[in-house]
């Protein structure tokens, strides 16, 4: 892969904001505010999550190397990765735990599935271009895929507690004859 000074600048500013966003919710917000609000605590885990897939994945590609042979174990950016990785996860795992013990598990689960996998995948988009050999179309589908299931999860746990049973859905939708004979659904 080529790299370019727009690529180092994207990703830099994008590791950069990311970094100290996480940081000014762990030291300032996170004391405050993170026993009573969902968001606080599951931002922090799936902020960091961006980190810990892309070194999991830069190490994928070094193990890969490695079996080609390749002495990637010279290279400092694979003990780099290594701790990041390190770090990133325990982080995770904390504030994720945290979560996990003052909010209910059927809140903190989609919530942090999409805030995580929105992370992860603007992390993807601009650090290994991934989409940049898509056509349109795909990349259309992807996204619409990616919507799909995030109004898919709210909607799940919006209406989760809402009881409605087959008949009152069919009762909503009869069957019904109009003025001229025709039937018609209403």
């Amino acid at each position: 892969m080529h790299i370019t000074l727009s690529f180092l600048t994207a990703f830099v500013t994008f590791a950069v904001l990311l970094t100290v966003v996480v940081l000014v919710l762990i030291f300032v917000v996170a004391p405050k505010r993170g026993q009573t609000n969902i968001l606080i605590y599951i931002l922090i885990c799936s902020f960091i999550g961006a980190f810990s897939v892309s070194s999991v994945k830069g190490l994928g590609i070094a193990i890969k190397q490695m079996l080609e042979q390749k002495p990637v174990y010279r290279h400092p950016l694979v003990y780099v990765l290594v701790g990041i990785l390190v770090l990133s996860v325990s982080t995770q795992i904390n504030y994720l735990n945290k979560a996990l013990d003052v909010f209910n598990t059927s809140l903190v689960t989609p919530i942090y599935y999409v805030c995580f996998t929105t992370t992860v995948v603007t992390c993807s988009i601009i650090l290994f271009k991934e989409w940049s050999s898509m056509d349109l179309g795909d990349i259309i589908g992807t996204l619409s895929g990616f919507c799909t299931i995030l109004i898919g999860i709210f909607l799940l746990h919006a209406f989760k507690n809402t009881n409605i049973t087959w008949s009152q859905l069919m009762s909503t939708v009869a069957l019904k004859t109009d003025s001229v004979g025709l039937k018609k659904y209403v």
